[in-house]
This record gives structure tokens, C-alpha cells and sequence, in this order.
């Protein structure tokens, strides 16, 4: 009998496009999510949007804040969803505690990046991040297209 650990990649939920293009990625970092169930729920069915997301440091606490969760027309009688409730995230102590030191320095924010199952639990994978200016923005554009024509070229090639 193998000991072997299986090593699974995680299921992606939602992610967060927009992120890279108005951003530059310091760090990353992986936070479970504290959840209701509905809201698991409305997450296997994929009826999330982490656009407009963003983490927010409150009394030494991480919490995710614009992540809209719609609710499932089955959801419950008996429980009044919010949508785009705050969600506190978990994470240990002394990386908070160093979060905290960075964005409190000029020109950093915290940004989600995306969620994914990890076995039975949800994880928010978000970054330490700095934003980009307008010519960066285009930069990242031209290269974007730039690749695409690359890879567009030995398509071609190789057929």
C-alpha cells in the first residue's frame, strides 16, 4: 500500500481577470473563507463575480469585500441572503500582521485574485499588489496581443 499523498489541483470557482491588468503581483497569498451555506451552495453552482472584489484590513482582521455571491432560487425559506455581504477571511497571525505593515505603505492593496475548492473548503487566493499606471496598462496590452500573434503564427505553422 502507497503512503503517497496525492497532490490535486485545486477547482477553480471564480477568477478575477481584471486583476492582472490593473495590477502588479508583490505577493500572493491563500485564505480560507468563513461562509454560510447558501452561499457554498450558490458556489457549486458557480454564481459568483470577484470583479469588483477587494480585502480590506479591519482590527487586525482580513476581510473580503464586494465579492457578490447571488443566491440560489432554492437557497432557503427562512434565511434572507445578502449577496455582497463582507466575508472574513483566515489567515494566520503573523501574516496578517505583515499584510498589514505593506499596505499600509504607499501605493499597496490587497486583491482577489480567485476562489477554488481545496477538498471540501473554499480558499480565496488573493495578492499583495500594487497598481499599474495607464502606460503599464497599455504595455500589458501589447504584449497580450503580441503573444497572441506569436502563437497564432506556429498554429499556422504547424499545420
Amino acid at each position: 500500500m502507497s503512503t503517497k499523498k496525492k497532490t490535486e489541483t485545486p477547482a477553480r470557482i471564480a477568477d478575477n481577470k481584471k486583476a492582472a491588468y490593473n495590477y502588479f503581483f508583490e505577493e500572493r497569498f491563500e485564505a480560507g473563507m468563513v461562509l454560510h451555506g447558501w452561499e457554498v451552495k450558490a458556489l457549486r453552482d458557480g454564481k459568483v463575480q470577484l470583479t469588483d472584489g477587494y480585502v480590506i484590513v479591519r482590527d487586525g482582521e482580513l476581510f473580503i469585500v464586494g465579492c457578490q455571491i447571488n443566491p440560489l432560487k432554492t437557497a432557503s425559506t427562512h434565511v434572507n441572503p445578502d449577496a455582497v455581504r463582507t466575508k472574513k477571511l483566515l489567515l494566520k497571525k503573523d501574516e496578517i500582521r505583515r499584510l498589514i505593515g505593506k499596505v499600509e505603505q504607499k501605493g499597496y492593496t490587497l486583491v482577489p485574485l480567485n476562489l477554488h475548492w481545496k477538498g471540501s473548503l473554499v480558499k480565496c487566493e488573493f495578492a499583495l499588489a500594487k497598481g499599474k499606471a495607464e502606460h503599464d496598462k497599455r504595455d500589458t496590452i501589447r504584449e497580450r496581443d503580441g503573444k497572441r500573434e506569436v502563437e497564432r503564427a506556429m498554429k499556422v505553422y504547424h499545420r
